[in-house]
């Protein structure tokens, strides 16, 4: 059975391509340039030390009525890429999100049984000895949530940060904007960075925090970063990245930016999201 194996270390400039790819300001906001090449080594001991990994993601856009990209692709490819590994892995959302991640799953294998809405049962965390956010809002200092536009959305958030805030088990999140799960920690840089936000950045923290520029990014680098210790690729084909969308848009998923239905994340259509995912398997091939 694939295993991560202790011990491994990445690369200097492996962990600076990683960060220079997906953290690199392309979407002009502040939290990406608080990533530190060490946080992928970070992100890697926790993988290594875990065996059953729950893995939350899913953010509404209220005004759309539907989820967002950003997420579902990240948590579906980094969930297979642990199963590959040999880990337990169950991918967790709320009621509102859970079909449009069933669908993003199957485009790409990953089992729609293995997807669970887990809005109501807290009895889901029994047992687990990781948990891996991937684009979750998370509440900020007043206890709502919020989105980007510092609108409250607390009444379409399931507050799925519980399980991050119980601390029975070790928190690695990714997040892009300041107001997901594990940004807590980052909490007093973002706020010199985004002073008129600081009212609704996350306070939930993590063990590991990774601030990107998408999401969906830090996740396909995690994955990247996976593959260098396992010696093969564990990340998405072109053909697959297309599929996601696809099967995204077809369940009425939005781009978290635009608030509209088709190929894009946050604002960037599907080719530059094509470019990164080509740029993190040939650092890979190169190596």
């Amino acid at each position: 059975m694939a295993d991560v194996k202790q011990g491994f270390r990445l690369r200097y400039g492996t962990s600076r391509r990683l960060t220079e790819i997906t953290a690199g300001g392309a979407t002009g906001r502040g939290p990406s340039c608080l990533c530190a090449d060490e946080i992928w080594g970070r992100a890697l001991d926790l993988i290594a030390r875990s065996e059953k990994i729950a893995v939350i993601s899913g953010f509404y856009i209220p005004s759309a009525r539907a989820p967002e990209t950003d997420g579902p692709p990240g948590a579906v490819v980094l969930a297979r890429a642990l199963s590959l590994l040999g880990r337990d892995v169950e991918v967790w959302t709320d009621s509102l999100c859970h079909d449009c991640f069933r669908a993003c799953g199957s485009s790409i294998g990953f089992s729609e049984g293995r997807v669970r809405n887990v809005s109501n049962d807290v009895r889901h965390s029994a047992g687990i000895d990781l948990f891996i956010y991937v684009e979750r809002p998370g509440r900020a200092s007043d206890g709502a949530y919020y989105n980007m536009r510092r609108e409250d959305i607390t009444r379409w958030s399931a507050p799925l940060d519980r399980f991050a805030l119980e601390g029975s088990a070790p928190v690695l999140a990714i997040g892009d904007g300041g107001n997901e799960v594990g940004m807590g920690s980052l909490a007093g840089s973002l706020a010199d960075l985004m002073p008129r936000y600081a009212p609704c950045l996350c306070v939930v923290g993590a063990d590991v925090c990774i601030p990107v520029d998408v999401s969906n990014w830090g996740a396909y680098a995690l994955v990247t970063a996976m593959s260098f210790m396992d010696g093969r690729w564990l990340g998405q084909s072109l053909e697959e990245d297309v599929r996601m969308l696809e099967s995204l848009s077809s369940r009425g998923a939005v781009d978290g930016v635009t608030g509209m239905r088709g190929m894009s994340v946050d604002g960037l259509e599907i080719c530059e999201h094509l470019r990164i995912r080509a740029e993190l398997e040939g650092l890979l091939r190169a190596g």
